[in-house]
């Protein structure tokens, strides 16, 4: 998919980004408002990164909500839910994800129970809260941000098993809401990501440079957002260079 502004105006699609303050969210979510001429609510923990994400989409910043809200929070999927009131929702983008590293013999039961409710948990209820909201036509798509990690087959990490297994928890649940929502006008799709230069890329490994940035990641899925569906569903698909 190479970058190119849509010939169609897109203020029509609303858009919701988990995980927006920084990284690929932001970059993805800047894409969408700036590229695609959608109306993007962003969502995140961080006011203050939200802000400066609104700063930064300068004359298309009303097309950009900020919505702070704590998704593992006991009412934080529920405050999502209120703020889109009803409205028609054509593309979630559940990015939002947490990265723990440790030691084999480290791992805690709080380290697979925060891993797995970000990681996997929250797309899911999610997803599902806001499945009303996607159906139609054209279909509502998810698209779930996953990490090579927890792709089959790809190479893995030591220190990084259980956050591995939960983005591999991820992938399969796309496969399972795709089936789930294929009757109700939604698709869902598992975009796993390599090497990204990203923060959470340095924490998991320090010293190393990542061939690809944010930005031109943040762009490509965005494009995916408003297209993949065509030809698309239920798929998990590898986005990576590098891996790392």
């Amino acid at each position: 998919m190479t970058e190119q502004k849509d010939s169609m105006p897109g203020t029509a699609r609303l858009v919701l980004v988990t995980g927006a303050s920084r990284g690929v969210g932001r970059a993805t979510a800047k894409a969408l408002v700036e590229l695609h001429g959608c109306t993007v609510v962003a969502v995140s923990r961080d006011e203050d990164c939200l802000a400066s994400l609104k700063t930064e989409c300068g004359d298309r910043a009303g097309l950009l909500e900020a919505l702070q809200v704590d998704l593992v929070s006991t009412s934080g999927i529920e405050d999502v839910r209120r703020h889109l009131a009803g409205r028609r929702l054509h593309g979630l983008v559940n990015n939002a994800g947490l990265l723990i590293k440790r030691e084999w013999g480290e791992w805690t039961e709080d380290d697979l129970q925060r891993l797995y409710l970000l990681n996997a948990s929250v797309p899911l209820l999610l997803s599902q809260a806001l499945s009303s909201l996607l159906e139609g036509d054209p279909p509502g798509h998810i698209v779930n941000i996953g990490s090579m990690g927890g792709f089959q087959g790809s190479v893995k990490f030591p220190g990084l098993a259980a956050y591995s297994a939960s983005k591999a928890a991820l992938a399969n649940t796309t496969e399972c809401m795709a089936e789930e929502l294929k009757d109700r006008g939604v698709r869902c799709n598992c975009i796993c990501l390599g090497a990204v230069d990203t923060a959470m890329l340095r924490t998991a490994f320090p010293g190393y440079t990542a061939p690809v940035g944010a930005e031109e990641v943040g762009r490509y899925i965005s494009r995916f957002v408003v297209e993949g569906h065509n030809l698309f569903n239920g798929k998990v698909l590898p986005l990576a260079v590098s891996t790392p």
